[in-house]
């Protein structure tokens, strides 16, 4: 941008996809990195309808300002049919969270929910490379979380859900994609496993069931949560109260804003 910051007619426009819109929290994070990177490019808010969307995806692919966006709820499953190129791992997943407009108005999907938990990891200094990692969660982010710790090279996955379907569901996607991988199905106790992950929205409101045994935390376990608000979630609480290292909410956030603004060019 220039050095006031100024949109002007070569500035090049992100966008972010809801319905509603006013929870987004991405485009000040984008924006920011854009201004850091010395990018002339602006995210802003649009909000579409269901209906409306196939539409909207149709405009953008002749938008020749427009470089990409954020896809968010409740469009991630329906863009994903949308597009006309999506990675390997979202079309398994079934889902995209940011799509990008090639020069010759292609969009192009992937799902990078998973890969900013696993960098959040990394940054914190976690590898996940011959770990074992029990996940609680088979539906929205934890799909991504689970392709993202096999593609990280986690020696076992354990899937737990209430659900059972949805956590078997999930193991025969990843196999499809990762035959050799040691995906397993789990209950609700996380023994003998060095990572352990919430991917559920339990533990947002003080009134929400237990994603996991607690009691069966231990010491030398990484306890690891998706949710940002609250900050400490009871699972995180019950985890520090039992020795273990744990990991919040928000770097899987703050790294996904950087791989999305990679995967945009700024």
């Amino acid at each position: 941008m220039t050095e006031t910051r100024e949109i002007t007619g070569k500035t090049r426009v992100l966008g972010i996809l809801a319905d509603p819109i006013a929870h987004v929290k991405a485009p000040p994070g984008i924006n920011r990195i854009a201004r850091q990177r010395g990018r002339d490019a602006v995210m802003v808010p649009f909000q579409i309808s269901p209906e409306t969307l196939p539409h909207f995806a149709d405009a953008l692919r002749n938008l020749r300002s427009f470089d990409g966006a954020i896809i968010t709820v409740p469009h991630k499953g329906a863009m994903a049919s949308l597009c006309d190129e999506v990675s390997p791992s979202a079309r398994a997943i079934g889902a995209v969270n940011v799509i990008r407009r090639e020069p010759d108005g292609r969009l192009v999907g992937d799902m990078l929910d998973g890969l900013g938990f696993v960098a959040g990891l990394r940054v914190a200094g976690i590898p996940i490379a011959g770990r074992s990692a029990y996940l609680a969660g088979a539906g929205g982010a934890a799909n991504a979380i689970a392709f993202a710790l096999v593609e990280g090279g986690v020696s076992k996955l354990t899937i737990a859900n209430r659900t059972r379907a949805k956590a078997k569901a999930l193991r025969e996607r990843i196999l499809g994609l990762h035959p050799d991988a040691n995906v397993l199905i789990g209950d609700s106790d996380p023994s003998g496993h060095d990572l352990v992950v919430n991917g559920t929205s339990l533990g947002m409101r003080t009134e929400d069931p237990a994603p996991l045994d607690f009691a069966r935390l231990t010491p030398e376990m990484i306890v690891a949560e998706v949710i940002m608000q609250p900050t400490m979630t009871p699972l995180l609480v019950a985890a520090e109260a039992a020795g273990c290292r744990i990991h919040l909410g928000k770097p899987m956030l703050d790294q996904q804003l950087e791989l999305m603004a990679d995967y945009f060019g700024l």
